[in-house]
């Protein structure tokens, strides 16, 4: 901002002092010549003195106070043409400015009613002077006046115009600034969201691999040491793998791709999320734990949308790791993965005890899995199913196209 912008901003801000400062230094000039070119012909000078300082006084509240003062300058005016002389004096130049005034700061009706009543001023200054010693100039006086007038109208009007353009464009700014403000803690606040839950899923699914390859491993170490070794395997490759997730999902908060501690971690950290077509991969993590799972694909795959396919891999990744916790010894699980003409439709199976295990009430899973689906119009349900055993099934819209069906089924 330049010093001209700081000052003109002081004096927005400061209406009344400058215009009442202006005001005083006008007294100082205007009122003495006035009193000198309106003396001829009047007895006492005391009268034009004071009919000048009563027309220019008004003019400190011209931009706070824009109505009262043209009605006060626009009646001392009239006061001074009929009862003290209808010559024009250079106080009278007030009647102009206090007009341009309330053009640009006052309301619409206030402007209208001044340019009228300025119009009708310049026909009582045409009597008046019709009926003194200046007949013949009373004509080209009153033309020469209300032109001057609607001059004066005119320019107050482009004024007027332009600062609301100018009031209406700041007032738009300011709105775009707010909006885009809460635009920001909106995203921020979705962003933690996201993270939050992906976290959710890459710690729980993992740290449930872990705990029961490790208790399986604990339990075989003696009768079956090879056992205890695939167990101690397995809890490697999940924990390699829950920290190359977690590096690719904190990766996007790092300022580049040299901000790392590690050789080798920003390719990992900008490496492509997990989609619906690395479901497979997850049930061969999890069958390689030990439990019985079987993949089941129906449908011809197509391009989804973005995002889509990484809220179909975590939604089936944390019904597999609720089966790990809640599904008990020995569950027979099935993951369904079918496409259809208008959407894809997850559905995760098992035959145990899911239904009626036991919660701590601090998971967050069933919350997650309905919030990504619901991102993108679909829907999540999860419950006991017929026969026993427990169900999630989640079903997303996508764009319609032909497919051929087809079906694969991988068994453990």
């Amino acid at each position: 901002m330049t010093r001209w912008d700081r000052l003109l901003r002081w004096e927005e801000s400061h209406r009344f002092v400058v215009d009442a400062t202006g005001t005083a230094l006008a007294l100082l000039f205007v009122v003495p010549v006035s009193t000198a070119v309106a003396s001829y012909g009047v007895s006492r000078d005391w009268t034009v003195y004071a009919v000048s300082a009563m027309l220019v006084v008004p003019l400190a509240w011209r931009r706070v106070r824009p109505t009262a003062s043209v009605a006060v300058v626009y009646t001392v005016a009239l006061l001074q043409m009929l009862l003290v002389t209808p010559l024009l004096i250079p106080a009278d130049l007030t009647v102009l400015a206090a007009l341009y005034s309330v053009t640009v700061h006052g309301p619409r009706w206030a402007h209208r009613v001044a340019i009228g009543g300025a119009l009708l001023g310049s026909l009582v200054l045409a009597v008046a002077l019709s009926g003194s010693y200046y007949p013949r100039a009373a004509l080209g006086t009153a033309i020469i006046a209300s032109s001057t007038m609607l001059t004066v109208w005119a320019f107050g009007l482009a004024r007027r115009s332009r600062r609301e353009t100018i009031e209406a464009l700041v007032d738009r700014t300011q709105r775009l600034e707010i909006e885009r403000d809460q635009q920001a803690q909106i995203a921020t606040a979705a962003e933690r969201a996201r993270i939050a839950r992906d976290l959710h899923d890459i710690v729980a699914h993992s740290l449930s691999v872990v705990i029961a390859q490790a208790d399986g491993g604990r339990y075989a170490a003696d009768a079956d040491p090879a056992a205890a070794t695939r167990a101690l395997t397995t809890i490697g490759e999940t924990g390699r793998a829950a920290l190359t997730d977690m590096r690719r999902l904190l990766g996007v908060l790092r300022a580049g791709p040299g901000d790392t501690d590690e050789p080798g971690t920003a390719a990992a950290a900008f490496a492509p999320q997990p989609g619906a077509d690395d479901i497979g991969t997850l049930v061969d993590q999890v069958r390689a734990s030990g439990v019985r799972v079987s993949l089941v694909r129906l449908g011809t795959p197509r391009p989804l949308p973005p995002g889509m396919g990484l809220a179909l891999y975590r939604i089936a990744q944390e019904a597999l790791t609720n089966v790990l916790k809640h599904a008990g010894p020995d569950p027979q699980v099935t993951v369904m993965v079918s496409w259809q003409p208008e959407a894809i439709l997850v559905e995760v199976d098992d035959d145990g005890r899911g239904a009626s295990a036991e919660s701590d009430g601090l998971g967050q899973g069933m919350l997650g899995m309905r919030e990504r689906a619901t991102m993108f119009g679909g829907t999540v349900t999860a419950g006991p199913r017929p026969g026993g055993g427990f169900r999630v099934r989640a079903q997303l819209p996508t764009p319609r196209e032909r497919t051929s069906v087809s079906t694969t089924e991988e068994n453990s």
